[in-house]
């Protein structure tokens, strides 16, 4: 598979998951009431997140200003990818899982003046994860996934080169 196959694969994949999920939880859930799953560990609550991920909110200008971040963070995501060699496939899919992830909540900051819409509710009893959505599964995930990308790189960069002879 190459670089521009496995982009659109995945990119395809995760914003088509995360967009038909969050119609699905405003069409079926009620806004703000907890659905339990497995019990009080994992709940579906449809809710809206003007902020970013983990909740992070600056004020009434939240909505334009991680508009503007995750738009950003596309054209240095696509940097990276740009300079990735197609040999690379972890950090290819860790660019891909992360752009899949900011276009999908891109697409609901411009849908929707209340935020990104969030419904995986995780935690024990008052103890829970901030709400969250495919996309921002993707993301972290991608995140972690450069993160060890860039780690093996720099690690392999420290190898002393074989001398000549």
């Amino acid at each position: 598979m190459n670089k521009k196959a496995l982009l659109a694969g995945v990119v395809g994949t995760v914003v088509v998951l995360d967009f038909v999920t969050k119609m699905w939880a405003m069409n079926t859930l009620t806004f703000g009431y907890p659905v339990p799953v497995l019990g009080e560990f994992f709940r579906l609550t449809y809710t809206h997140n003007p902020g970013a991920a983990f909740g992070i909110n600056i004020g009434e200008h939240s909505r334009l200003f991680f508009l503007v971040l995750s738009l950003v963070a596309l054209v240095v995501l696509g940097l990276i990818y740009r300079s990735t060699p197609a040999r690379d496939r972890l950090r290819l899919l860790a660019v891909a899982l992360v752009s899949a992830g900011a276009i999908g909540n891109i697409i609901d900051r411009f849908r929707f003046e209340a935020g990104v819409v969030d419904f995986l509710d995780v935690g024990i009893g008052v103890h829970r994860w901030p709400i969250f959505n495919v996309a921002d599964m993707a993301v972290s995930v991608g995140a972690v996934l450069l993160l060890i990308s860039f780690y093996f790189e720099e690690k392999d960069g420290d190898e002393p080169e074989p001398e000549a002879g």
